[in-house]
């Protein structure tokens, strides 16, 4: 009886050995990819560009008015506000921040948050381009890829659209 006891837990030893030596220690764990910093590069000196503009459009099949600000900071930040204005109704908006430059006749903008929180900075939908059409001291006007064309107005340094 003790011999047959003896024999069931060397036995019991020698599967839990099998089996431990069988199994696989788990994987490493996974270090995620640093992610992407994107930084910007200040504008050239003296770049026309810098400074605060405002669209005011309407689009067909749309009911208000679209506002737009584009505010391009001399350090490379730019913000983005989109906004439909309709009456008796609430503003609705877009906001957006990352990097703007310029090259030759096209602003680039480069989405890098939205309202707020990172954006894939792989997505092609985030850079937009503008074919600039006219650009003096007080008024600006380029085309988007997409044709629509925005004619903008220089405003104060700190102006904000209202909601």
């Amino acid at each position: 009886m003790k011999l047959l006891r003896m024999g069931r837990v060397i036995g019991g030893v020698m599967l839990v050995g099998v089996l431990a030596a069988c199994s696989s220690f788990p994987p490493p764990p996974v270090t995620p990819e640093p992610e992407k910093k994107l930084s910007c590069e200040p504008a050239a000196s003296e770049e026309p560009l810098v400074g605060n503009w405002l669209s005011k459009r309407e689009e067909k099949g749309v009911a208000g008015e679209l506002r737009t600000l584009f505010t391009l900071q001399a350090d490379g930040r730019m913000l983005y506000t989109e906004q439909i204005k309709r009456p008796r109704q609430p503003s609705q908006g877009l906001s957006e921040s990352g990097c703007w430059w310029r090259e030759g006749d096209q602003l680039v903008l480069k989405t890098l948050e939205s309202y707020g929180l990172p954006i894939d900075v792989d997505d092609p939908i985030y850079e937009n381009r503008y074919s600039i059409t006219h650009s003096s001291a007080d008024k600006l006007r380029f085309r988007g890829e997409d044709g629509v064309q925005y004619s903008t107005t220089r405003t104060s340094q700190g102006y904000r659209l209202p909601f």
